[in-house]
């Protein structure tokens, strides 16, 4: 794991299991190998192209989506044990990983981040299972990651991608609604 990846995502070490902790990191470091943004891009981008002049950045966002993920899962654990088991390193990795998928979606053009035509015919679910895939992240986050998003609602979600998808959402419809 680089320390370019261990700075954008500390929460890599809340990941117990070593092998999942580098293969999450693993596929972070491929994605930014391939994108035209870089780490410090990532600190100034809106985390969405669909509210304009959002000065939430995408690490922000992302950031917060995963300290949501992992309240959310341990106060599952906590309440209702294992009447709904949920799995801490898949969430996290999952959170982690479900939005990796962007860093070939979008483009800078004058430094402002579009969709590029990478984009325009994969959205981030699917080129972040992609990227997930060839670092053999295991199926159960790769499911994660496919799932957070709209693509998720016509599959049934495990606990850990209802978890992300709903916090996911939650940090982003008020942004998007706010302008109606």
């Amino acid at each position: 794991m680089t320390q370019e990846i261990l700075n954008l995502w500390p929460e890599l070490n809340w990941i117990e299991d070593p092998v999942l902790r580098e293969k999450t990191a693993k596929t972070w470091e491929i994605a930014l190998e391939r994108s035209v943004l870089t780490a410090d891009d990532l600190n100034k981008i809106p985390f969405t192209l669909l509210v304009l002049n959002l000065k939430v950045t995408f690490m922000a966002h992302k950031r917060a989506v995963v300290h949501i993920v992992r309240d959310a899962g341990l106060k599952c654990k906590e309440f209702f044990g294992e009447d709904l088991p949920v799995d801490m390193d898949t969430l996290i990795s999952g959170a982690i990983l479900a939005d990796v998928g962007k860093l070939l979606e979008y483009e800078l053009k004058d430094g402002v981040a579009v969709q590029g035509k990478y984009g325009a015919y994969l959205r981030h679910p699917f080129s972040g299972v992609a990227l997930a895939e060839e670092c053999h992240v295991p199926a159960a986050v790769c499911h994660i990651i496919a799932a957070h998003a709209h693509e998720g609602d016509l599959v049934k979600r495990t606990t850990e991608a209802y978890i992300v998808h709903h916090a996911d959402f939650m940090t982003f419809l008020p942004f998007k609604e706010r302008l109606k």
